[in-house]
């Protein structure tokens, strides 16, 4: 049942990034493209995110057990640390760049697109040398 819940809300979060237009490059880029000619439709799917997850998290945090019955895990680490500032810097800068993150990739590998294949290889590689990192112990500071 977890298997298909998971498919299901998958699909479901796709289709959303599908017809809001999240999974076009040019969507994202013309977004961070403040001094030309920007489009705040990104923003405004993203303060919908936020108070998605706003009220989404605030029901999470009084229950014990998902609704399917799973055990819930939610973050107990609140602080802000340099690896969390420097990951999130890294992860803006190849969003500006490629105009993708993670999820549209994704959804964009199911169109054939190049770039997406190649943003999902380098993603995939970043994971991997993360995992290196971890499991060496070699941290930075």
């Amino acid at each position: 049942m977890g298997t298909i819940a998971a498919f299901v809300a998958g699909l479901v979060f796709g289709i959303g990034l599908w017809i809001s237009g999240m999974v076009l490059p040019t969507k994202v880029l013309g977004f961070l493209d403040l001094a030309g000619a920007w489009d705040p439709s990104l923003g405004l799917v993203m303060v919908g995110a936020i108070l998605a997850g706003v009220v989404a998290f605030a029901i999470a945090r009084r229950r014990t057990r998902s609704l399917l019955g799973f055990q819930m895990n939610l973050p107990t680490k609140h602080d802000i640390d340099r690896r969390l500032v420097a990951g999130s810097l890294i992860f803006g800068v190849g969003w500006g760049i490629a105009g993708l993150c993670p999820g549209p990739a994704l959804v964009d590998l199911g169109t054939g697109e190049l770039k997406a294949f190649v943003f999902v290889l380098a993603l995939l590689a970043g994971m991997g040398i993360y995992e290196l990192i971890e499991r060496t112990g070699t941290k930075p500071r």
